[in-house]
């Protein structure tokens, strides 16, 4: 006896296809990790925004859970560099001369300085240092870096709670002119939270951008004046105008003189460059909703490579 075998199935016409995805739609059913809108993404986050919190909070009280003096480095670390950099700036190479209230204009440089690096820095590492977290679950991915920047404010609010003090102990006392702190650090935590989201992006694609990093972020912070005077820069004429001018609307220099303005009585409004607000409000919003509509775009890309 013959047998005859039955010729292999063929592959689904396109017609036929096309009848499974009609029906997967008619029943409700989408791509599995498709981006949502922008409109729905935003209410997803929004809807962890208590996820978002809480991740912030664990990550804070996590990061110097080994250490002996625990929390207590979330201070010291800032007041151990302005130390540093008041005997490098400060005292080898003069940069106190001219400048009123050194010791109160470095900290607050630095302090101010040290949340947008920080931010920045965790940025490259939300996406790629959470990998497990991201495979495992499905939630908006914007959550990560939004939580590290809250994770980073948290951090500043007791740093900031040190530098009050310290600026006690030189004669800087609270005035109605410290109200203009709370403009200035919550324009700075846009624009520290954006960059975050487009660095977060990068670094998931190449992860040694966070090796590159901390050269990156040494050199935008020499030029953003926390440990030396713009205003002194100006006005000496060595550089051209447009030079003085790019150092003047750097970003963290502009959220570092608002932020001396506000809590030095020595730094006038004439130290600040022209239209600081609009500034600090520009690259503030221009940052943030970059960086989340760019994040965003490649939502469903995040943990697959």
């Amino acid at each position: 006896m013959t047998t005859t075998l039955a010729p292999p199935a063929q592959p689904a016409a396109p017609a036929e296809r096309e009848d499974l995805g009609a029906l997967a739609r008619r029943h409700g059913l989408s791509v599995s990790g498709a981006r949502p809108s922008l409109p729905a993404y935003v209410r997803q986050l929004w809807s962890r925004r208590d996820f978002i919190a809480a991740f912030a909070t664990a990550r804070l009280t996590a990061q110097f859970s080994q250490a002996r003096l625990g929390q207590v480095w979330q201070v010291a670390t800032p007041l151990l560099n302005a130390a540093v950099y008041y005997l490098i700036f400060g005292i080898l190479l003069n940069a106190k001369s001219g400048v009123p209230d050194y010791v109160p204009f470095l900290m607050t440089g630095i302090f101010v300085w040290t949340f947008t690096a920080n931010t920045a820095q965790a940025g490259t590492r939300a996406i790629s240092g959470n990998l497990g977290l991201v495979r495992a679950l499905h939630f908006p991915r914007a959550s990560l870096p939004i939580s590290l920047a809250l994770q980073q404010l948290q951090q500043l609010m007791f740093s900031l709670a040190a530098l009050v003090v310290m600026l006690a102990c030189f004669g800087e006392f609270p005035t109605w002119s410290w109200l203009l702190a709370v403009p200035a650090l919550f324009c700075q935590a846009l624009f520290s939270t954006g960059v975050a989201l487009a660095l977060a992006r990068v670094a998931a694609r190449t992860p040694d951008i966070s090796q590159l990093m901390p050269f990156v972020l040494r050199t935008w912070m020499y030029a953003s004046g926390a440990m030396w005077s713009i205003q002194n820069l100006a006005s000496s004429g060595r550089f051209p105008e447009a030079v003085v001018l790019a150092l003047q609307c750097n970003p963290a220099a502009v959220y570092i003189d608002l932020m001396r303005f506000a809590l030095i009585e020595s730094y006038t409004r004439a130290q600040l460059p022209p239209h600081v607000w609009a500034l600090a409000a520009g690259w503030a919003v221009l940052a943030f909703a970059g960086g989340f509509i760019w994040f965003w775009k490649a939502e469903e890309t995040y943990g697959r490579g």
